[in-house]
C-alpha cells in the first residue's frame, strides 16, 4: 500500500472558467458601488470641526448622519440609475468592464495561490512520509535478543539476572519483583543494577526464600516496550520450599491512550489484498483523516488478525502516527496469513478496514521437499515434558509429507538438537528430557519423499517447571505489612520412602505412543521426587522399566516403542534418596492407536463471482469435523490439470475468497479437510466458473448506476442554456435509460426539476431562463433499478447570450486506448460554432505536476479524435481540446481527468479473421467484462448503426463485428470500447492491404479450391515407365477425378494405369510405353463436394524429348541390369597412405562372373583376384606418376551378360588425384628441417608422399620463390626441399612451404635468422672445408691389389698412380715400419704421380703388409698390400680376383680444415 498522500488534483473539488459569470459578481458589484457612494458622502458631510470633536455623543450624531445620508445615497443612486442616459450606461457598462477584468484577475491569483498552497502542503506531506521513513530505517522499538533464565538456588547464595536488549534510542530499563518495581536505593545490600552495552543484570545478594518470585526486565523507548520474565526459587538447605505464590510469567501491561471524545476517520488510502512470500518484509499500511486532530486525544489504533488482536513483537512491528497507521513484519512466515483488520477505535465508535494476507512458501532448499509446517505450539509445561503441536502444510503439487523431525534449543542458545530420531506421523509429540528451570524455544520440519523443509517459525519459549510447586506454598499477610510463607512440606514434615503416586492413567493415546499422567504421593515429603514407569503386554505376566537409565521429574512420561495392535498395562513408582516406593495402581489395558482419524472430504463445492480476480468459495463440511485444524483450497485452470494452493495455512470457516485470480479465465475449484493425523481425500471439484465481476454498485444504491459528472455550458442564448456531461463510469448491471437534472439560480436554496421524461443524450437545452442571472445543475442517471446518485453541482453559469465569434467549448472528453506511450482522445463538437464553420481542433496536454500546455498538433485536426503520441511512460496527463474557425481558437474544454499513461497488464487487441463460412469480421475479447458490460464498435470513433453494412454479434466476452459486403468504402479505423470495465478499449485500421488479404481469404472460403501439395508432375520410373502424378492436401471418399490428354479422357487399362490413394491425397496414371506419339498435354482434374481444381502439364518439343530420352535410358538401364552390371561405376579415391585407388561396385554377379582390368587395352595383372560377392573391386596405384596416365577399363562377364566401365585418368582427372594426393600428403607434413651440405642450406620438408607435379609453393619473406642458380626447388619420393646455395646475409627470414590440396592448403614455416642462421652458415663453411679438402688430399688413385702372391726369387714391382693438391709425399712401410731403400727395396715416383716399389728376388722374409702412405696438407690416405711368397714347387695360395686395396684416410691437418671467415664471403 503506497503511503503516498493524495494529490490535490485528484480530490473533488470544483474548477471554474474565467471566462463564465457567477453569481458571486453580482454580489462584489453592488458592494463596491456602496462603498464609492458612502466615500463621497462622507466627505460631502465631513467639516473642518466635527473632524477635530473628541465629544463621544457628537461622533455618535456624525456617525447617524452619515449612515442616513449613505442610505438617502443609495436610494438616489438608485432612481438616478433607472433614468440615466445613454452615455452614462456606455460609461457605466465600461466601467463594470473593467471592474470585472479586475475581479477576473483577482480570483485568478487567488486560485494560483491555493493551489501553490495546496502543492506545499503536498509536499510538506510527502516529506513527513519521508522523514518518517528515515527515523524508522534508523530507529526501533527494544528487541530483547537474549531473555531471562529461570534459576534455583540454595539459601544465602547470589543471583544474577542478565538479558541482551537492543533499540534505538537507547531503550531504558526497569526491574520488577511480582509486577512491583525494584529500585537500588531502597535496600542496596540486596539488589545491584548495571548496564552495559546492550546487557542488562540485576544482582540480588544472598537470597532468602523471600527472594522465589517471578522477576522481570521492561525495556522501553519512544517507539514501544519489550519485556522478558523468568523464576527464581530459592530452597533451604536439606528442605524443599514450595513456590511462592505469584510465580508464574506475567506480562506488563501497556499504557492505552483513552478516547475522551467523538472522532470521525476517513480512511483514505487502504492496504489491498497482498501476496508476499516467507523470509520477506512487509508492511500494511492505511493513511486517513482523522477529525478532528487533536494530539491529545487520539483514536487507538488496534491490528487483528482474523479477529485475534496483534501486540508488538519479534515479529510484528506497530506504528501509529501523521495520519497512517502500520504494521511490520520483520520476517513474513505462514503464520503470519490471514484477514487482518484495522480499527480505529474512538469514543464515538469503531472504523475499521479489512484485507487478506497470503504468504506463499519459500523456495524449497531441496527441489520437491514440502512447505514449513506453521503454528507450532506447547502445551502441558513440566519439568522435563512438554507437548508441542503444530499444523501441518499444504502440498498441492508437492508428494505427500510422511512426518516430522521436531528441535529443541535452550533460550538464548543457537545449538538446535533434534527430539525424534524417527519422523512422526502425526502433529504432535511429547518432548521429553528437558532441564529444569531452563526455558526452551522449539521449531518443526516436514518429511516427504524429495528431503525435508525449511524449518517452522519458532515457539514461543516455555519454561521447564512443575506448575503444582506453586500451589505447595501460601503466603500469609500479617500486620505492618510482614508475610509469613507456608510450604506443605513444612507440614507433611520428614518422610523417609515415598508413597506410590496415584491416578495413573493415559492422558493421550496415539499409534507411536502413549502419555502417562499420575498424581505424585501424599505425602510427598521434602526431598526431590523422581519416578519409573514400567509396562507389561497384557498377558505375558512379566513387568519392563521403561526409564531405567534417567529418572522423570515430572508426573508426565510418554512411552515409546510399543508394538502395534497389543494391549499395555502400566504402573509408576516413586522414589527419593531414601528408596523407591511401591508400584501404583495397574492401569487398565490401554492399546497404542490414533484417537484422532483422517477426516473425510468435504461436500459439494460451489464457487460464485466476486470481482474481477477474485471468487467466493463455498463447501459442505465433512460429515466427522471434530479437532479440525481446518481447510486448504485449491484452484486449477480448467484444461491445464495443474493445481495451485490457495491458501497456505488453514481456515476454519467453510467459505473463502480465492484472490489473484486471471480475469476471464476459467478455473475449478477443490478443498481438503486437515487435522493432527492428515489430509482428508480432495472434494470433488466445482463447476467451472469464469473470473467476472460480480454485480456491485455503491453502498446505497446496490443497482443504480453511479453519478455522472463534468457538466459543462456549451451554448447560451439569454433565454437558455446547453449543457453536455459525462455518462456514469458504471451503468449499474443494466443499461443506462436516460438522465434526470435539476438546477437552482445561485442565490437559492432548493433544488428545481428540469425535466419530467428521462434525456436520452448526454445534452440538453434548458429553457426559460432568466437572463444574466446565475444558475447551477446537477445531473443523475437512471436504469431499470432506479436513479443514481446525483452529480456534484456544477459551476455558476451565467445566463447571457454568446456572441463571440470563435466557436464554443468542445465537450464529451473521452480517453482511450491507454498504452505505454500513446492514448486516444475522443469529443464531440461545440454546439456554438461562432460566426463561421469550425475547420478544426486543437489538442492540447500536459503533466499535471506541470504549468505549460503543449500543443500535439501542429495543424487543426478536422476529425473528432485523435492519437497522441510520444508520452512518457509511467506519469499523469490531463488533456483539453480546442476548436479552431476562420476567426481564431475557441474557448478550452473542460481538462480532462488525471490519465496515467501505462499500457494494463494482459491489453487485448482488435484481430481480424474469416469465419467458415467466408464471412470477414473484426473480434474483441475483454476478460473483464461483466454480465452489463456493453461492447460498442465505431468506425473513426463513431457508433455504427448501419445494420445494412455490418453485423455485431456478442456473445460473454467476445464480441466480433461482421462485414456483410465488404469494399473500399469499409477502410478506416474501427475502434470498440467495454462499458462496465475501467476504459478497456482498442482500434484496428483497416487499409488496403488488409482488406485485400482478407477478401482473399473470403473468396477462398466461399470459391472452395482443393488445396494442392504438388502440382501436376512426371517421373520415369526404373523400366522406363512414364509416371503421372498430382496429390491434393486432402481428398474425401466421395472425391472424383479424371485424367485428359490432348483433350480426351483417358480411361485405367493395361496402358494407361490409374490410381488414386485419398489417404495420401495422391492420384497417379502409369504408362508402360512412352513413344513419340505420346507428345501432348496432360491434365487432371479433380472435384471433392463443392471444392475443384485441375492441373496441367505441357510435354512439348525439347520438353517432351527430354522426357522421351529418358525414359529410353531407364529401359535400356532396366535391361542392363538383368546380368552382371556396375551398380557404381569406376571412380577414384586417395588413401592415407597416398595410394590411388579405382573402385567400382558391382551387383548381380554370381560365382561364374568374370572380372577383369585393363589399362590402354592391355591387361592388367592384379595379385589378388576381387571377390565380387563384396560388391565392390579395387585397383590400386602405389606412386601415382605420369607413368600411370591412361584409360582404366574393368569388365564384367557371364552367360548372362557383358558390362564395363572406363575411367580415363589423364587430363583433368590426373590433376584432380594430385591435388587430392597433395591434400592427403600435406596433412602429414613435418615441420621445416636445415640440412647444411657443402652447396649450401637445405630446407626440408617431409611427408607421406612427394611429386614434382604436386602444386607447391617456396616463399621467403613473404615472396615466392622461382627455381633457379640461388634457390634449388627439389624433392623425392617422401621430401620436398629447398636448397640455398652460397647463403649470405640476404638469406636471412622467414621461409615457407605452402602444399596445395583439393580442399585445403598446408604451410609449415622456418625463421631462418639470428642463432639459426649463424649455426648453419658455420655448418655450410665447415662442409666445404671438408669437401675441399676430400677433393685436393692425397690419395692412390688405383693400381695395387689388396693381395699379391709371388714365388720367391723373382722380383716384385708393386705400381700405383698418386693425386693430390699440391703434390703429395709418398712413404712406405712394411709391416707399418718405414724401411729404408737399398738394392733389394727400390722406390720411384715420376711425374709426381706414378709411384713404384720394386723387390728384387723376393724371398719368404720379404712376406708382410705393405703399405703406401700418400699424405698432403689436406691429409691423405694409406692403402695396404699384403704379399705372400711361396717356394718354388709349393702350390699357389688361392686369392679372389679383382679387388683392389681399400685405403685408409689419413685427416687433414688443422689449418687445412679451418674455414673461411663469414665476413670473408659476404664481400666475395
Amino acid at each position: 500500500m503506497s503511503s503516498v498522500a493524495v494529490p490535490f488534483y485528484q480530490r473533488r473539488h470544483k474548477h471554474f472558467d474565467q471566462s463564465y459569470r457567477n453569481i458571486q459578481t453580482r454580489y462584489v458589484l453592488e458592494e463596491y458601488a456602496a462603498r464609492k457612494a458612502a466615500s463621497r458622502q462622507a466627505a460631502y458631510y465631513e467639516s473642518p470641526g466635527l473632524g477635530k470633536t473628541t465629544c463621544r455623543l457628537c461622533a455618535r450624531r456624525a456617525r447617524t448622519l452619515a449612515h442616513e445620508a449613505i442610505q438617502e445615497s443609495r436610494k438616489r443612486t438608485h432612481e438616478q440609475k433607472s433614468h440615466a442616459s445613454e452615455e452614462k450606461r456606455i460609461r457605466f457598462a465600461s466601467e463594470l468592464s473593467a471592474l470585472e477584468k479586475e475581479i477576473h484577475a483577482a480570483r485568478h491569483h487567488a486560485r494560483e495561490h491555493l493551489d501553490k498552497l495546496a502543492i506545499q502542503r503536498m509536499v510538506e506531506e510527502n516529506m513527513a512520509l519521508e522523514r518518517h521513513a528515515v527515523e524508522e530505517s534508523i530507529s526501533r522499538a527494544p528487541e530483547i535478543l537474549v531473555r531471562l533464565r529461570s534459576h534455583t538456588v540454595w539459601e544465602k547464595m547470589s543471583v544474577s539476572l542478565c538479558f541482551t536488549v537492543q533499540g534505538f534510542p537507547t531503550p531504558v530499563v526497569q526491574w520488577y519483583k511480582n509486577e512491583e518495581l525494584i529500585t537500588p536505593a531502597s535496600d542496596p545490600t540486596k539488589y545491584r543494577i548495571e548496564s552495559k552495552y546492550g546487557v542488562h543484570v540485576l544482582h540480588i545478594n544472598r537470597a532468602d526464600f523471600d527472594d522465589s518470585a517471578t522477576y522481570s526486565a521492561v525495556a522501553t523507548n519512544v517507539h514501544g516496550q519489550a519485556s522478558t520474565n523468568c523464576a527464581v526459587i530459592v530452597r533451604r538447605f536439606r528442605e524443599e520450599e514450595p513456590h511462592p505464590a505469584g510465580i508464574m510469567p506475567f506480562h506488563l501491561p501497556l499504557s492505552y491512550d483513552v478516547c475522551f471524545t467523538h472522532i470521525d476517520v476517513q480512511f483514505l488510502e487502504k492496504f489491498g489484498v497482498t501476496f508476499a512470500t516467507e523470509g520477506e518484509t512487509l508492511t500494511l499500511k492505511c493513511s486517513m483523516l482523522i477529525t478532528p486532530d487533536l494530539k491529545r486525544l487520539r483514536p487507538r489504533a488496534e491490528w487483528y488478525r482474523d479477529d485475534v488482536l496483534i501486540k508488538e513483537s519479534k515479529w510484528t512491528k506497530l506504528y501509529f502516527g501523521e495520519g497512517q497507521a502500520a504494521l511490520s513484519f520483520t520476517h513474513l512466515n505462514k503464520d503470519d496469513e490471514g484477514l487482518y483488520t484495522l480499527r480505529m477505535v474512538t469514543k464515538g465508535g469503531v472504523s475499521e478496514y479489512s484485507a487478506y494476507l497470503f504468504v506463499r512458501d519459500a523456495d524449497a532448499l531441496i527441489a520437491g521437499a514440502p512447505g514449513a509446517p506453521m503454528d507450532v505450539k506447547c502445551h502441558d509445561a513440566n519439568r522435563d515434558y512438554v507437548i508441542v503441536t503444530w499444523k501441518p502444510p499444504n502440498t498441492t503439487s508437492e508428494s505427500p509429507v510422511i512426518g516430522y523431525f521436531v528441535d529443541k534449543c535452550e533460550v538464548g542458545l543457537e545449538n538446535w538438537v533434534q527430539c525424534n530420531d524417527a519422523p512422526v506421523k502425526i502433529c504432535k509429540y511429547p518432548v521429553t528430557g528437558l532441564y529444569e528451570g531452563r526455558s526452551y524455544i522449539f521449531r518443526v520440519r516436514a518429511v516427504n519423499s524429495a528431503g525435508i523443509s525449511r524449518p517452522s517459525r519458532v515457539s514461543e519459549p516455555v519454561a521447564a517447571l512443575d506448575p503444582v510447586d506453586l500451589e505447595r506454598t501460601q503466603t500469609v499477610h500479617v500486620d505492618e505489612g510482614r508475610k509469613i510463607a507456608i510450604s506443605k512440606d513444612d507440614l507433611e514434615g520428614d518422610i523417609q520412602i515415598p508413597g506410590p503416586p496415584t491416578n495413573v492413567h493415559a492422558s493421550e493415546i496415539s499409534k507411536t505412543y502413549v502419555v502417562l499422567s499420575w498424581d505424585p504421593p501424599v505425602p510427598r515429603g521434602r526431598e526431590p521426587l523422581t519416578y519409573f514407569i514400567e509396562k507389561s503386554m497384557v498377558g505375558s505376566g512379566s513387568w519392563q522399566r521403561v526409564n531405567a537409565q534417567v529418572a522423570v521429574k515430572s508426573p508426565r512420561y510418554a512411552v515409546f516403542d510399543l508394538a502395534e495392535g497389543k494391549s499395555y498395562v502400566f504402573r509408576v513408582l516413586s522414589a527419593n534418596k531414601h528408596g523407591i516406593s511401591d508400584p501404583s495402581e495397574i492401569t487398565e489395558p490401554i492399546q497404542p492407536q490414533d484417537t484422532i482419524v483422517v477426516p473425510s472430504a468435504p461436500g459439494r463445492v460451489v464457487a460464485t463471482r466476486n470481482t474481477k480476480t477474485s471468487v467466493v468459495v463455498q463447501w459442505d463440511k465433512p460429515k466427522h469435523e471434530e479437532d479440525l485444524y481446518g481447510y486448504y483450497i485449491d484452484y486449477s485452470v480448467v484444461g491445464s490439470n495443474h493445481w495451485e494452493p490457495s491458501n497456505h495455512k488453514p481456515i476454519k470457516y467453510n467459505r473463502f475468497v480465492v484472490h489473484g485470480l486471471e480475469t476471464g479465465e476459467q478455473y475449478v475449484f477443490r478443498v481438503k479437510a486437515v487435522n493432527a493425523v492428515g489430509f482428508s481425500e480432495n472434494s470433488q471439484e466445482s463447476e467451472a466458473i469464469m473470473v467476472q465481476a460480480a454485480l456491485r454498485q455503491s453502498v446505497s444504491h446496490m443497482a443504480c448506476p453511479s453519478y455522472p459528472h463534468g457538466i459543462t455550458l456549451l451554448n447560451c442564448d439569454g433565454h437558455s442554456m446547453t449543457l453536455g456531461w459525462k455518462a456514469p463510469k458504471y451503468s449499474g448491471g443494466s443499461p443506462i435509460l436516460g438522465y434526470y437534472m435539476d438546477k437552482r439560480e445561485a442565490n437559492h436554496q432548493n433544488w428545481h426539476e428540469v425535466n419530467s421524461s428521462l434525456i436520452t443524450q448526454t445534452i440538453y437545452t434548458v429553457e426559460d431562463l432568466t437572463e444574466d442571472a446565475f444558475y447551477e445543475f446537477k445531473v443523475a442517471a437512471a436504469n431499470l433499478v432506479g436513479i443514481g446518485q446525483p452529480s456534484d453541482p456544477s459551476e455558476h453559469f451565467k445566463c447571457k447570450a454568446w456572441t463571440m465569434p470563435e466557436p464554443g467549448p468542445a465537450y464529451d472528453l473521452t480517453i482511450c486506448e491507454v498504452r505505454n506511450t500513446s492514448l486516444v482522445l475522443l469529443w464531440k463538437a461545440p454546439v456554438y460554432e461562432g460566426k463561421s464553420p469550425i475547420t478544426g481542433y486543437l489538442v492540447d496536454y500536459k503533466e499535471v505536476d506541470t504549468e505549460d500546455w503543449i500543443t500535439a498538433n501542429e495543424k487543426p485536426t478536422s476529425k473528432r479524435y485523435f492519437k497522441v503520441t510520444d508520452l512518457h511512460e509511467g506519469h499523469t496527463y490531463v488533456f483539453k481540446v480546442r476548436a479552431v474557425n476562420d476567426a481564431g481558437v475557441g474557448k478550452s474544454s473542460e481538462i480532462s481527468e488525471p490519465v496515467l499513461v501505462e499500457a494494463r497488464p494482459g491489453t487485448k487487441e482488435i484481430f481480424s479473421g474469416v469465419d467458415d463460412e467466408g464471412n470477414i469480421y473484426l473480434a474483441f475479447e475483454c476478460k473483464e467484462a461483466t454480465d452489463a458490460s456493453h461492447f460498442a464498435w465505431g468506425k473513426s470513433y463513431e457508433e455504427i448503426d448501419d445494420s445494412d453494412k455490418f453485423k455485431i454479434e456478442t456473445e460473454g466476452n467476445h464480441s466480433k463485428l461482421y462485414f456483410k459486403n465488404p469494399d473500399k468504402s469499409d477502410l478506416g479505423t474501427y475502434s470498440i470500447s467495454v462499458s462496465d470495465t475501467d476504459g478497456v478499449s482498442s482500434s484496428f485500421i483497416m487499409d488496403d492491404e488488409e482488406l485485400e488479404r482478407l477478401m482473399a481469404l473470403s473468396n477462398e472460403i466461399k470459391n472452395p479450391t482443393i488445396p494442392l501439395k504438388s502440382e501436376l508432375a512426371y517421373e520415369v520410373l526404373e523400366k522406363g515407365e512414364v509416371r503421372f502424378w498430382i496429390q491434393a492436401e486432402s481428398l474425401s471418399p466421395h472425391s472424383t477425378f479424371r485424367f485428359v490428354i490432348n483433350d480426351k479422357e483417358v480411361e485405367n487399362s493395361d496402358r494407361h494405369k490409374i490410381n488414386c490413394d485419398r489417404s495420401s491425397g495422391i492420384i497417379e496414371m502409369v504408362m508402360d510405353r512412352f513413344t513419340i506419339d505420346n507428345e501432348g498435354t496432360y491434365t487432371v482434374q479433380i472435384q471433392d463436394g463443392k471444392a475443384k481444381n485441375q492441373s496441367s502439364l505441357v510435354l512439348i518439343g525439347d520438353a517432351f524429348k527430354a522426357v522421351l530420352a529418358e525414359s529410353e535410358l531407364q529401359r535400356k538401364e532396366f535391361l542392363r541390369k538383368q546380368g552382371p552390371h556396375f551398380s557404381e561405376f569406376l571412380y577414384w579415391k586417395v588413401t592415407e597412405e597416398c595410394e590411388v585407388l579405382l573402385a567400382c561396385k558391382v551387383a548381380n554377379t554370381k560365382k561364374e562372373t568374370v572380372f577383369k582390368w585393363y589399362k590402354d587395352g592391355s591387361g592388367i595383372d592384379v595379385d589378388e583376384v576381387p571377390d565380387l560377392q563384396k560388391g565392390e573391386c579395387h585397383l590400386s596405384i602405389p606412386r601415382l606418376s605420369r607413368k600411370d596416365e591412361g584409360v582404366y577399363k574393368a569388365t564384367l562377364s557371364d552367360d548372362r551378360g557383358h558390362d564395363a566401365s572406363t575411367l580415363e585418368l589423364s587430363g583433368k582427372v590426373y590433376d584432380d588425384i594430385m591435388l587430392a594426393l597433395s591434400g592427403v600428403s600435406g596433412k602429414s607434413a613435418s615441420e621445416l628441417k636445415i640440412l647444411c651440405t657443402e652447396e649450401g642450406i637445405r630446407l626440408q620438408c617431409f611427408l607421406k608422399y612427394y611429386n614434382e607435379e604436386m602444386k607447391v609453393n617456396w616463399s621467403h619473406r613473404e615472396s615466392k620463390i622461382s627455381s633457379g642458380e640461388k634457390m634449388k626447388i627439389g624433392g623425392g619420393e617422401d621430401v620436398a626441399w629447398l636448397q640455398i646455395g652460397d647463403p649470405t646475409e640476404k638469406d636471412k627470414g622467414n621461409y615457407t612451404f605452402e602444399i596445395f590440396g583439393d580442399k585445403k592448403s598446408y604451410k609449415r614455416t622456418l625463421d631462418l635468422s639470428g642463432q639459426a642462421f649463424d649455426d648453419a652458415y658455420a655448418e655450410v663453411q665447415r662442409l666445404k672445408a671438408i669437401a675441399f679438402a676430400e677433393k685436393n688430399r692425397g690419395k692412390v688413385i688405383g693400381g695395387l691389389p689388396d693381395v699379391v702372391t709371388i714365388m720367391d726369387g723373382k722380383t716384385l714391382n708393386l705400381t700405383c698412380t698418386v693425386f693430390g693438391n699440391p703434390d703429395p709425399e709418398v712413404v712406405w712401410f712394411k709391416n707399418d715400419k718405414a724401411f729404408e731403400l737399398n738394392e733389394h727395396y727400390a722406390f720411384s715416383l715420376e711425374q709426381g704421380k706414378y709411384a713404384s716399389l720394386t723387390i728384387k728376388g723376393v724371398t719368404s722374409e720379404d712376406s708382410g703388409k705393405y703399405s703406401i702412405h700418400v699424405k698432403n696438407k689436406h691429409g691423405g690416405e694409406t692403402v695396404d698390400v699384403t704379399v705372400s711368397v711361396y717356394r718354388h714347387g709349393e702350390k699357389m695360395p688361392e686369392i679372389k680376383p679383382g679387388q683392389l686395396a681399400k685405403p685408409r684416410p689419413i685427416p687433414p691437418s688443422e689449418e687445412a680444415l679451418k674455414p673461411e671467415g663469414k665476413e670473408k664471403s659476404s664481400k666475395k
